[in-house]
């Protein structure tokens, strides 16, 4: 492993002479001193997977989509920090784990569980361009064979890298055909969310007066899911999934009202809750608080790579989004709550609001205005005392409508991570071919992820079949 690190840094290798391109506020603050965060996303192959062609799809296809995957991060003289192209050198970001052979299918998946828990531990060089891609080529309970891809949240956030992943991927029924662009809001979103001057003025005092709280005097408290500690981004974590039916919580949305995500968020809280109480009677009702990651970009839909580079683009490449802090509903008592009237209904109302507020906007010019006066250093700093104060952090993408495949390999399912953050508490989830997959990155020494994803699942059987019956006695 450390012949391999020693083979690929580049710092010393003749440079390109090109043009420096800045690196954005938000790219500055998360590969600093305070954070330095990444995003694994995982593609399952429906067949075994033949790495022959790797590199050349890593040449032809992946390092052109943006000059950023040829580029590490420098810092000038005057301290301003630029990505910088560089001679790459593609075989040392590629990575095929070895294991024993003649295991069962069991050993395979307990390979990768600990695989994963590596690469999220495992910080990027910074002397090379700052992703890598990994091939685990052993058949596991939900795949033939798996593909990784770490990313350095510096290159951009999701919807930056999920357009990326688009175009490396085809249609599995006709590559010639184009992907279908899932919409990421309705087009009236914007008259949707602002219902009054009145109401979208308060909310964004409220909001915003609360956010400054919680970064400055207002911690959670300590939970099964928060243990309070400093160095929580340098645990190890497990990571897991769970799948529910889109089909499904479509239903609960028409027959409760609100939105796809309103409905995802209440399930995410209503089983976090769950699994608070099933290990520690009464932290139902400790103060727990969400912070929730929002796209700021005015788009309804996703944009090819193409689109995302043109000048007058509404939806640029980068690290456009903001976050939200969400109270996580308490559950008082779990024997006689009632999961529609006393937690689905509060926690629509309290996302509703946030949306119907510019606190995201506020929040993002403090933040530019504390960079100027101060530097990306401060803001970073700032930013992971923030997270630090609360309990998880939640962070949803839509991806493909039809199933998609990479160099004719059929991929089955995928999900991201965001890891080496300040939580104890990670979860994510992305849409793909009918099924809503929900990840948990959660700390090993902290909680127990099989418990946890039980309460997830238990916690969606019951809204939805309490959402059903509801409507129809």
């Amino acid at each position: 492993m450390e012949e391999r690190k020693l083979k690929g840094s580049i710092c010393d290798e003749e440079q390109h002479q090109e043009e420096k391109e800045p690196v954005s506020p938000t790219g500055q603050y998360y590969n600093s001193k305070a954070l330095c965060v990444s995003i694994l996303a995982v593609l399952e192959s429906e067949v075994p997977i033949d790495d022959s062609s790797a590199l050349d799809l890593l040449k032809s296809v992946f390092l052109p989509i943006n000059p950023r995957f040829s580029s590490i991060m420098v810092t000038d003289e005057n301290g301003g920090k630029y990505w910088k192209k560089v001679n790459i050198k593609v075989e040392d970001h590629l990575n095929v784990p070895v294991i024993p052979n003649g295991l069962s299918f069991e050993s395979h998946e307990e390979y990768f569980q600990e695989y994963l828990t590596k690469l999220a531990l495992e910080q990027l060089p910074q002397c090379r361009p700052l992703w890598e891609m990994h091939i685990f080529k052993y058949p596991t309970t939900n795949a033939a064979g798996t593909i990784i891809f770490k990313l350095h949240h510096a290159l951009g956030d999701g919807y930056s890298l999920m357009g990326a992943l688009f175009s490396c991927l085809q249609r599995t029924d006709n590559p010639s055909l184009p992907l279908t662009l899932p919409k990421i809001r309705s087009p009236d979103y914007m008259k949707k969310s602002v219902v009054g001057l009145f109401s979208l003025f308060m909310n964004t005092v409220k909001d915003f007066a609360w956010s400054l709280a919680k970064s400055s005097v207002l911690e959670d408290d300590v939970t099964p899911i928060r243990s309070g500690t400093f160095g929580t981004e340098f645990k190890p974590v497990s990571i897991t999934t769970v799948t529910f039916s889109l089909d499904q919580i479509k239903q609960i949305k028409a027959k409760l009202g609100g939105t796809i995500t309103d409905v995802i968020a209440s399930i995410i809280f209503y089983g976090t809750r769950q699994y608070m109480e099933a290990s520690s009677k009464g932290s139902g009702i400790a103060h727990s608080t969400a912070l929730v990651l929002v796209n700021t970009r005015e788009i309804t839909t996703y944009q090819t790579v193409q689109e995302m580079a043109k000048p007058d683009t509404k939806a640029p490449w980068g690290n456009n989004f903001g976050f939200i802090h969400v109270p996580i509903p308490e559950m008082s008592n779990a024997k006689t709550y009632d999961p529609i009237d006393d937690y689905v209904s509060k926690a629509t109302k309290m996302i509703t609001e946030k949306k119907n507020s510019l606190a995201v906007s506020l929040t993002g010019s403090l933040l530019e205005m504390v960079r100027r006066f101060k530097d990306s250093e401060v803001v970073a700093k700032y930013i992971h005392g923030i997270s630090q104060k609360t309990s998880m952090v939640i962070t949803n993408m839509i991806g493909p409508v039809e199933q998609v495949s990479l160099a004719d390999h059929p991929v089955t399912g995928l999900y991201f991570m965001v890891v080496n953050v300040p939580q104890n508490l990670t979860i994510t989830a992305v849409s793909y071919m009918g099924k809503l997959r929900i990840t948990v990155g959660a700390d090993k020494e902290l909680i127990n992820d099989k418990l946890f994803n039980r309460c997830m699942e238990d916690a969606f059987e019951t809204i939805f079949n309490d959402a059903i019956n509801a409507t129809s006695s």
